[in-house]
């Protein structure tokens, strides 16, 4: 899989373009991570801003829409195809400024394409 799709939705994930996923429950194979708090599509790179409440206290994680696996609008859920240990070892998302680096952006983006990959959780 290039890069590239790491910043795109599969294309079995039914997700529609204008789709507001704020407020969604995130869960990873192993347990929840969080709730989105916005979306962002900045330099081409989609992705969510997840809000990891007391799992992380105080901190959010970026996660790259190429990992989600599946969203359920009428659960208001989101799969992704990572783990919770995973997406905490992730590039450390500090400032709303990081969502607009390239940089920051690309190493987020190396970081879960190298992850293995695994079957979608059931939820």
């Amino acid at each position: 899989m290039p890069i590239d799709s790491i910043w795109s939705y599969a294309p079995d994930v039914s997700h529609v373009q204008a789709q507001d996923l704020t407020g969604y429950t995130v869960l990873a194979s192993d347990g929840t991570i969080g709730h989105v708090d916005r979306q962002a599509d900045h330099h081409g790179m989609r992705h969510l801003v997840v809000d990891t409440g007391v799992w992380v206290f105080g901190r959010s994680v970026l996660v790259p829409v190429g990992v989600v696996a599946g969203i359920d609008s009428r659960e208001r859920r989101i799969s992704v195809s990572c783990t919770r240990a995973e997406v905490k070892a992730a590039p450390r998302f500090r400032t709303d400024s990081e969502t607009m680096d390239p940089a920051y952006l690309g190493s987020v983006g190396e970081y879960y394409h190298r992850l293995p990959p695994r079957e979608t959780p059931t939820g």
